[in-house]
């Protein structure tokens, strides 16, 4: 656990943002909206293609993809690049973010509707929040708790209570997407600790690493199972997440990382649940029982609440 001494706290008591980088905000807000726009989505893309794909082959491929995205990009900026990247903490990203990450959700969303793994994003405010008040003295709000609480009760009844009676692998799948959510917030955290180099290149080397460390785990699958015949819709879907939901928005993230805190960006993460959730209703046409309908409002109304601004502190 190395990354928790790794941050380092604000004169300002943590908090990144004042009205002179205001536009730096705006950007990072605009980021992290593509973002969830990517992300809402892919939950149904990720299921649609491990539905044909075996979860770790999938993963291994997937990241191939986003590497070979960054690659070009990388190269261009490691010219004008002048510090040497912290090559540990670029291994401890790319194992939480890419290897055992992708281990976790691919093979989750293999057993659970992807409109349930959305909800069950829901927990990355939990897991980024709470962490990043403990090691980078991040403020939590009285209204940022209650809403984090909203949002657990609300993801335990749509992934586990709500699921019951759906499949008998179903709770192992939600536990394995909770699972990603924890290793998420290591990526989060590990992220904000070298915010100071260059965006694209931590980005690409952390994804690069976490990638040829997942491919002796996608060969004994491979070893196992065979080489899959993939169709072209899914390797469209493997694409759609390699380049778009990797690349594109593991640097939008990280940028957004940038200048805005580690807990206001996990609360951004909870709109995930709700994108995912429809997307999965429209194009997948998956339906909520009446237990996870309940946990969805909950987990909304925790989004919600969690989202109003706190009253002024006054300065001590």
């Amino acid at each position: 656990m190395g990354f928790i001494i790794l941050g380092r706290r604000k004169p300002n008591g943590g908090r990144l943002m004042n009205n002179s980088n205001s536009p730096m905000q705006t950007r990072g807000l605009l980021s992290i909206l593509v973002v969830l726009l990517i992300w809402g989505s892919s939950f149904s893309v990720t299921k649609f293609v491990v539905t044909e794909v075996p979860p770790l082959t999938a993963a291994a491929i997937r990241n191939t993809i986003a590497c070979l995205a960054l690659l070009p990009f990388y190269l261009l900026s490691r010219r004008k690049s002048k510090p040497p990247l912290p090559f540990g903490k670029l291994t401890l990203m790319g194992l939480s973010g890419t290897t055992i990450y992708y281990l976790c959700f691919n093979t989750g969303m293999h057993y659970i509707p992807a409109s349930t793994g959305a909800i069950i994003e829901g927990l990355v405010p939990v897991a980024i929040a709470i962490p990043a008040a403990l090691f980078l003295k991040e403020h939590l709000s009285g209204r940022l708790v209650a809403g984090i609480i909203l949002s657990v009760i609300g993801v335990i009844l749509v992934g586990f209570v709500g699921t019951s009676g759906e499949s008998k692998n179903g709770p192992l799948g939600s536990a394995l997407i909770i699972g990603a959510v924890c290793l998420w917030s290591v990526y989060t955290l590990l992220s904000r600790t070298v915010k100071d180099y260059d965006t694209l290149q931590v980005t690409a080397v952390s994804m690069m690493i976490g990638t040829v460390l997942s491919y002796p785990i996608g060969m004994l699958e491979v070893q196992q199972l065979g080489w899959p015949v993939i169709s072209w819709q899914a390797w469209l879907g493997l694409c759609y997440c390699g380049i778009l939901a990797s690349a594109v928005a593991y640097f939008l993230y990280n940028k957004a990382l940038e200048s805005l805190p580690a807990a206001q960006v996990g609360n951004f993460l909870n709109l995930n649940p709700v994108i995912g959730a429809i997307v999965a209703f429209i194009f997948l046409h998956e339906s909520f029982t009446a237990l996870q309908w309940a946990g969805g409002v909950l987990v909304i109304a925790g989004i919600w609440l969690s989202s109003k601004k706190s009253d002024p502190q006054p300065e001590k």
